[in-house]
Order: C-alpha cells, then structure tokens, then sequence
C-alpha cells in the first residue's frame, strides 16, 4: 500500500472531513456552485488539466473538472500524471502499490501497469512524497470509491520523454475508456499580473492541443510550471479534438497575497 503522505497538510486526514472539504470545494464562489450527480451514457472527455495545491487554494478550481468529468460519466479508469516534486527516485516511474485516502483504497489498473512497465520503471519510492497524484483521488472517490487508476510521476519533462511515455500510455490504452489526468500548477510565486499573462500563453497552446508548443512556451518564457511534461504527455496520449479551459484562478483569489501560484482546469474532449 502507499500510504497518505499529504492527508491533513493538503486536505484533512477523517474521513468525514474530506468529504465536507471537497463539497466545499464545489459550493465555494470560485467553483462550479452545485455538487453533480455522476451521470451514465456516452462519454466525450478522455484527458484534463487539474491543479494540486492545498484545497483552500486550488480546489474550487480542481471542481471545475471534476463537475464535468461527473456530468460526462466515469470512465473505466484513470491515469493520472503529476510531476516528481522532490526528484526521488526514477525519472519516470509507475508504481503497482494501491494508494489508500481517508476515503479508502483506490485500487491500482494492473493491465495498464503490466503493459506500461516495458516502458517505465515501476518504483513505489518515487511516489512515496509526490503529493501531485494523492490529491486528486478524493476528488474521483466522492463520487466512486471503486475506480482504478495508473499513477504516473514524472522528473524528466522534456518534449521527447513526454512524447514517449505518451506513444506508450496510448498503446497500453488501446480501445479502453481511460481519462487521462494531468497534475500541474502553473506560473509559481509572481505578480498576479505575470501568472495570468504568462499562464494564458501556456494554456493557448494546450487549448490547441500542441504539446510541442506547451514546451516551447514554458522553455522560451520561463514560466515557472511545475507540471508541463505530465500536460505533454496526456496530449500526446489522448489526441482530442477539443479542448476547454473551464477556469483560471490563483492561490490570491483565496486569500491576498503579492506573490500567487497560477490554477487552471482543462478538458479535452474525443
């Protein structure tokens, strides 16, 4: 098992409360304003762009996807790609350790991770600390407690290991229902000025569904994003015909501060 390594720093540690944070998250004036039902029928998103800072920060906007993602119905599993904040361990890594929440255990796709693992190293230690994957998960578990998923941590984001683990991820999905999840903030401590400028030249380009020019842009302007492969690496897997930028936010529309973190939440539909 991999234990919670942010539960009670990130978002609260019973259970209960984790289930009034994440409500909260949808009720708040930031958010989507209303808790969705999870819906059945024919699904349109297979990829998303989520922030993972604390839920007070960045949660109402985290909503946003997770409304839609409600709305659109439940794939049969998740994937889900943050980056390797602290660099431990592989350079990009799965791991076939079932990660548990105050909600639960969310059980881990092994025939994702079987094919993925000719590819990928599978080491638990690269995700012993990454918090940018275990915040997602209460988020999917409101709404199912039974859905699996495929952890992706990634230390090395340049464009050709993203473009690779894509062409991977892609094979190892084959004709599946799979949502592709990719967990990044963006722009890290400017002006709330400089986040929004320079985040909307990053989005433009995911919005064009071009992972080339996700890098480029992030690269040539130095935006200060810590999640660019995993976005890279779920367009290249996903493909999509469209994508959609359901809110842009920052940790200073929560509280007033001169120095913000950048949050926006994407959808990519077939």
């Amino acid at each position: 098992m991999r234990h919670p390594a942010v539960a009670g720093k990130f978002y609260p540690r019973r259970e209960a409360d984790v289930m009034e944070a994440v409500e909260k998250c949808f009720l708040s004036p930031l958010g989507p304003g209303e808790i969705p039902k999870l819906a059945k029928g024919e699904r349109k998103i297979v990829g998303a762009v989520v922030p993972h800072a604390g839920y007070e920060f960045s949660g109402p906007v985290a909503a946003h996807v997770y409304a839609e993602l409600a709305k659109d119905g439940f794939p049969e599993a998740f994937v889900i790609i943050g980056p390797n904040h602290g660099g431990m361990g592989s350079f990009v890594a799965i791991t076939t350790e079932d990660f548990v929440t105050p909600l639960g255990t969310c059980k881990i796709d092994k025939e994702m991770a079987s094919k993925m693992e000719c590819w990928v190293e599978d080491d638990p230690f690269a995700h012993q600390h990454e918090h940018s994957i275990e915040v997602q998960l209460p988020f999917i578990q409101y709404f199912d407690r039974n859905v699996k998923f495929l952890p992706i941590t990634m230390a090395m984001q340049d464009y050709d290991t993203a473009k690779e683990v894509g062409t991977h991820l892609r094979s190892a999905i084959g004709t599946r229902d799979v949502v592709v999840i990719a967990s990044t903030d963006f722009s890290h401590y400017v002006t709330e000025q400089k986040a929004r400028t320079e985040d909307m030249k990053v989005i433009d380009q995911i919005l064009a569904l071009n992972p080339r020019g996700v890098y480029e842009t992030v690269i040539r302007r130095d935006v200060s994003m810590c999640g660019y492969g995993p976005v890279m690496t779920m367009l290249e897997a996903v493909g999509g015909s469209e994508a959609k930028l359901l809110k842009y936010g920052t940790s200073g529309d929560a509280y007033p501060m001169p120095e913000v973190v950048g949050y926006g939440g994407i959808v990519v539909r077939r």
